[in-house]
């Protein structure tokens, strides 16, 4: 772990130790059958033993806290916290002594010095204390490089280092997917649900304290990961908040594009800012650790130049009996359409109407609502295809198939509301 260079005598001598928390005391029981030999013996001694937990002397897990006998380790999001200990061990009086402690990662060098003033004086057996804490905020190899500067009695200016190498490890994988809906039948801007999927790849377990959303200026967030039992609200996750090693949870929100922007734009169009995830656990005996995802980015559906969405349709329609739908057209581009309306029959959905009538001109982010009719001359499961819109303007057409699915039944059978 520690890499220096070769020693130096030195009158002053530097210690340095991470501060962690203890961890409870673990013991290895000796148990037997009554029937053996030692009888209740070794169950008698690990009543009596204070470290082990009333009523529960065969299990490892101690009442007792034990310090930390290693390093351990550092994860991402949690904070790093050293002890910088400067001893005199000489008998003469040292001058002018400066202590710095920097810490070397990937991309940067940060000084976590607490001052970085020099001590006038240090009297023999007498010693500079310092503690230093820094958020991890990088994964990988992180260097601790502390260096002493003095000057002994004789003028003679002495400097020295330390280097300490400690890895930071990636404590959860975040995984998130986006899906687009409508919000509702009327509505252009559509609603972005986003599911992300924490897993714990520490081998610890974590107690979740806070998994939240943080929105862009673009949206508004609403979180599902609640339900409203006897008039409390409950996490879907129960009343166990700990996730352990290797387990997944999802959490799943809801984004509403903002009046304003959806008024202004639209549609929102291309690759937008969603927002970013703001979580927070703690290990062991509180540790705390927090992490941001950086700003999640959703590429919005396209539409191409006219959307077609359907208002209304009926789930369930007779055999050979007119039906009505009603259409939106929006049109999503930049210019003035002249559009003209074209329906063609497929083997089992009939138009009833006029085709190649004139919708007359669409201005950009404008919509307009059809009601068309049509009937069915096969049962089951049918699609609704066959529309067609020409723009008389740039002399293009759009086709839309497959718009939709109703189930057609026999006249016969009634058909319930």
């Amino acid at each position: 772990m520690e890499v220096n260079p070769p020693k130096q005598e030195h009158l002053l001598a530097l210690k340095v130790m991470r501060l962690t928390k203890p961890t409870l005391f673990t013991n290895i029981p000796v148990t037997c059958e009554e029937k053996d030999l030692p009888g209740d013996l070794f169950n008698q001694l690990m009543r009596d033993d204070p470290s082990t937990v009333n009523g529960a002397e065969i299990l490892m897990l101690g009442e007792m806290l034990t310090l930390p006998q290693n390093f351990g380790n550092i994860f991402l999001g949690e904070t790093f916290s050293s002890y910088i200990s400067v001893h005199n061990d000489s008998n003469q009086v040292v001058k002018d002594i400066l202590v710095k402690a920097d810490l070397q990662t990937s991309s940067q060098r940060l000084n976590l010095s607490a001052s970085n003033a020099a001590v006038a004086e240090l009297k023999p057996d007498c010693c500079i204390d310092d503690v230093i804490h820094h958020e991890v905020k990088e994964i990988g190899t992180h260097i601790l490089v502390c260096a002493v500067s003095y000057t002994t009695q004789g003028g003679e200016k002495m400097y020295f280092r330390k280097f300490f190498k400690f890895q930071v490890l990636k404590p959860l994988d975040v995984k998130t997917k986006f899906y687009n809906a409508e919000s509702d039948l009327s509505s252009v801007t559509d609603e972005v649900f986003l599911e992300a999927q924490i897993q714990n790849i520490t081998t610890s377990p974590m107690f979740m304290e806070k998994v939240s959303l943080e929105p862009s200026i673009m949206y508004n967030v609403a979180e599902l990961n609640s339900v409203n039992q006897a008039g409390e609200c409950v996490t879907t996750f129960g009343s166990r908040t700990y996730l352990q090693p290797m387990d997944t949870r999802q959490y799943l929100y809801c984004l509403k594009p903002k009046k304003e922007f959806a008024e202004k734009a639209g549609i929102i169009k291309g690759v937008t800012v969603i927002g970013k995830l703001d979580i927070v656990w703690k290990t062991n005996l509180g540790e705390r650790g927090r992490l941001q995802t950086s700003q999640l980015q959703r590429m919005a559906p396209g539409y191409g130049d006219v959307r077609l969405s359907l208002e209304a349709i009926p789930d369930t329609v007779n055999l050979e009996e007119p039906f009505h739908i009603t259409c939106k057209i929006t049109n999503c581009s930049e210019r003035t359409m002249d559009l003209v309306l074209e329906m063609c029959n497929t083997n089992s959905i009939h138009w009833c109407g006029i085709s190649g009538r004139q919708l007359g001109k669409l201005h950009p982010s404008s919509s307009l609502c059809l009601a068309l009719t049509l009937l069915s001359s096969v049962q089951g499961l049918q699609s609704v295809s066959g529309l067609r819109l020409t723009d008389t303007f740039l002399k293009r057409t759009y086709e839309y198939d497959d718009i939709a699915q109703v189930c057609v039944v026999s006249s016969a059978i009634k058909v319930e509301s």
